[in-house]
């Protein structure tokens, strides 16, 4: 201790030495506040970074809220979408095998609705008659009570109209139309036929024969006795100035006409009507067949009778004839008119189940005909 003590200054070395140590104090407490505050500014900054975290943490966990929400949000609109997309997936599938069904009805309504339209068409050629009457002379005997006491009847006719059944005779054919009809139902029973033909025998088939459609029908047609009909009239003048000029010229009796009774035109098409008082000036106008009409200057139309008419009756019918009976295969071996008078005198004779023939066709290769039926009419008629 002693020698410690000993080494200290001593006076004013002492006040030195304790100045400087104040001095020190003195900045050592300086830098001790300042450190101080410091340390509060930094505790503060501390806090306030602590409390910015707590909210930014909050925030945080409110966006992951809100995330974790748009994320289930959005697999449930992605499966909502999903399960549209399958479902619009599946009606568009229907839809397409639907459309494909339609198309394939369609297509068999449109083969069907051809096959019926060629049917049709066929029916019709069938039904068509392509046949130019020939003029017929009628002898005209007396007329009926009813009608002499009424001049203004019109002129009735009924006309019959009847299609001949047909049959197409193709090549290595041949019909045969027997006098009985027993004789061709025993030929029909037989399966096949063995013809001598000078050196060789030829195997003909019989069948029975179904002819075509054909039709039946009457036309009641009625002449009007007092009404003429006019056509080519032109449309020079308002329709009922051209009245007035119509009725005048049909009432010329120079011209031979008559009293009239009404006027009908028609401007659209240049036709019009004349109804006579009395019978008899229409028909002999409509023979005529022309007339001279006074309108801007003469002018010569057309005349003819008006007539009504009405299909009645109309009957179709297909059948088979009792009588005629139908060779099939046969082989072309010779002339036709040979081979036709081997075929007649096999089926003539009784020991071929044949009997006495009324008519006889072959048709040989290379052609096609066409045969045509009467209708058989009974004794009474025939006569």
């Amino acid at each position: 201790m002693a020698d410690i003590c000993s080494d200290r200054p001593v006076n004013g070395t002492e006040d030195g030495g304790l100045e400087e140590e104040a001095r020190e104090y003195e900045e050592a407490k300086k830098e001790l506040e300042t450190w101080k505050s410091k340390a509060e500014k930094a505790a503060d900054v501390k806090a306030k970074l602590i409390l910015e975290k707590l909210d930014e943490d909050e925030a945080k966990a409110e966006a992951q809220q809100e995330m974790l929400a748009c994320v289930k949000k959005q697999e449930e609109s992605q499966k909502e979408f999903t399960q549209s997309m399958n479902t619009v997936t599946d009606e568009l599938l229907l839809l397409g095998e639907r459309r494909q069904d339609l198309l394939n009805k369609l297509k068999k309504c449109q083969a069907a609705l051809e096959a019926k339209r060629a049917e049709s068409r066929k029916l019709t050629q069938k039904f068509k008659i392509h046949v130019q009457i020939p003029d017929t002379e009628v002898e005209f005997r007396a007329r009926s009570k009813e009608e002499s006491d009424d001049d203004s009847q019109p002129i009735r006719g009924v006309f019959g109209i009847s299609q001949r059944p047909t049959v197409l005779l193709q090549e290595g054919q041949a019909l045969i139309t027997f006098e009985e009809e027993k004789v061709a139902s025993k030929i029909l029973m037989i399966a096949k036929c063995s013809v001598p033909c000078e050196n060789i025998t030829l195997d003909v088939k019989p069948k029975r024969i179904t002819m075509d459609p054909a039709v039946k029908f009457e036309i009641h047609l009625d002449v009007s006795r007092k009404e003429l009909m006019v056509s080519n009239i032109p449309t020079s003048m308002p329709e009922e100035r051209m009245k007035e000029r119509l009725e005048m010229s049909f009432s010329r009796q120079s011209r031979g006409g008559g009293e009239v009774d009404g006027v009908e035109y028609d401007r659209n098409n240049g036709t019009g009507q004349i109804t006579f008082l009395h019978p008899g000036v229409a028909e002999s106008l409509a023979l005529r067949g022309r007339y001279l009409v006074d309108l801007d200057s003469e002018v010569n139309v057309q005349v003819g009778p008006i007539y009504k008419h009405q299909l009645c009756k109309f009957q179709t019918f297909c059948g088979s004839p009792k009588r005629t009976i139908l060779l099939e295969d046969i082989k072309d071996m010779g002339e036709e008119d040979d081979l036709q008078d081997h075929l007649e005198i096999h089926f003539q004779k009784p020991s071929n189940y044949g009997g006495e023939i009324e008519s006889i066709q072959y048709n040989s290769r290379g052609k096609a005909l066409q045969a045509f039926f009467s209708e058989d009419l009974p004794p009474t008629a025939a006569r």
